[in-house]
Formats: C-alpha cells, structure tokens, sequence
C-alpha cells in the first residue's frame, strides 16, 4: 500500500489532496467479509461467483467503504487528533477480489470551529486501473491540534 503525501508542511485547505493504492486478494476478502458478518457467497465462494455476472468473488461494500474512512483516519492521525463525524458513500460498480485500486481523497471545504479544530469536508472515491470509479464517497472529520 503507498499514500501519496502531500508536501511538507502543506496546508489543510480546499483542493488539499492525499491517496493510496490497495489490492485485493481472495483470501482478504474472505476474511474482512466473514468479520463484517456478511456471509453473501459472492464474497466467499469463488465457483459461484464465477457463474455470477461478476466472473468472479467481488469485495464487500463494508470492505471498500472501511478502506477509504480509513485512509481519512491514518492520513489526518498524522496532524493532529483526528474524529469522523460523517461518511456517505455510493457503490457504483463492483471492486472484484483481484483488483488493485486508488483511494482518494480531496479537500472541499474547511472551516474553524469557535472551540477549536477544523471541520473538514472531503470528497473521496475509489477507482480501479481501468480509471473508472467504483465506489464515491463524502466525509466530514473534526481536526484538532495533537496536544
């Protein structure tokens, strides 16, 4: 996995951008899948998948949905206290158990709260190498100083 970092000391601010890559494997699914509770065989049995109009296992939409609130948490953990207040996320097309994909993330908006810290608007997605989206996402976290 490589996150893009941005430059040092680059400031938090609309347009502020930051990315990792992920792949997939079967085995991986399988086991996020059986850990989330969900038992769909699309994620666990791969000749049944197979006959699927997917061609094969496919990741949980808690699977891609995890990795990109996830991305938002370790990358921001670095600047300070980090909270999430809000994701949505919209499951265009399926991610399949084979896939390596971009996760990224873009800064919308950014405004100071009177107590302290930033709310942060993000717009994320994650694509596959074919460039096209598979899954759009919309985040608010709360940043605050790291003391």
């Amino acid at each position: 996995m490589v996150e893009f970092e941005p430059a040092a000391g680059a400031p938090v601010e609309p347009g502020y951008r930051f990315s990792r890559t992920h792949t997939f494997d079967e085995e991986q699914v399988r086991a996020f899948a059986l850990a989330a509770g969900d038992e769909n065989p699309l994620h666990h049995d791969a000749a049944f998948a197979r006959g699927t109009r997917f061609g094969g296992m496919i990741a949980s939409g808690t699977h891609t949905t995890s990795l990109l609130m996830g991305l938002t948490a370790t990358h921001f953990a670095k600047k300070g206290n980090v909270l999430g207040i809000n994701f949505s996320v919209d499951l265009l097309r399926p991610v399949l158990a084979s896939e390596t994909v971009l996760i990224e993330w873009s800064v919308s908006s950014i405004a100071a709260r009177p107590r302290g810290g930033s709310i942060i608007e993000l717009q994320g997605c994650m694509k596959g190498s074919d460039d096209r989206t598979r899954v759009l996402a919309h985040g608010t976290v709360l940043l605050t100083s790291g003391a």
